[in-house]
């Protein structure tokens, strides 16, 4: 029961640090970023994201993740490409990527097995947890400035007077 509740109050905190990180992130990219540049940002984000799943295959020696998890880099790069210009590509690629976060996760406390043990990268503890909440806090903000993105990159520069 102890290692339940411990758990639970992990799984809070990373899912809170998580919301923390995205909006922390949102407000720094606004203050540097245009609105074409923002979405491209958050673009090769995503490629980098999905890539950290390689560096915890690394860590944690797991020479049977690798495959798959590589796939799923060039899939989540392929994504991020087409979401540079289409937000919504953007917004499902990162909600994808939160499901891949929580599909690791769940995986990891044999709670589904969809894949085979040892096929999927192990990781930290809750981590997918923090990972999704993030992704999807993303997700929800770029629904809300698609329009803009769309807007932004329609805009055609007028000629100087």
């Amino acid at each position: 029961m102890a290692q339940a509740l411990g758990f639970a109050v992990i799984v809070v905190l990373y899912t809170v640090i998580g919301l923390m990180a995205a909006a922390g992130a949102i407000f720094i990219v606004r203050k540097i970023l245009g609105l074409k540049a923002e979405q491209i940002f958050y673009a090769m984000f995503l490629i980098m994201i999905a890539a950290f799943y390689l560096a915890f295959a690394s860590y944690f020696r797991a020479e049977a993740a690798w495959r798959l998890e590589i796939v799923v880099v060039i899939a989540f790069a392929a994504v991020a490409l087409a979401g540079a210009r289409l937000p919504m590509i953007l917004i499902i690629g990162y909600s994808l990527h939160g499901v891949w976060d929580l599909v690791h996760e769940l995986q990891a406390h044999g709670v589904y097995s969809m894949f085979q043990p040892g096929q999927l990268t192990p990781l930290p503890l809750a981590y997918g947890f923090f990972c999704a909440a993030f992704d999807f806090y993303m997700a929800l903000y770029f629904y809300a400035q698609r329009d803009e993105w769309t807007g932004a990159r329609q805009a055609v520069p007028r000629a100087l007077d």
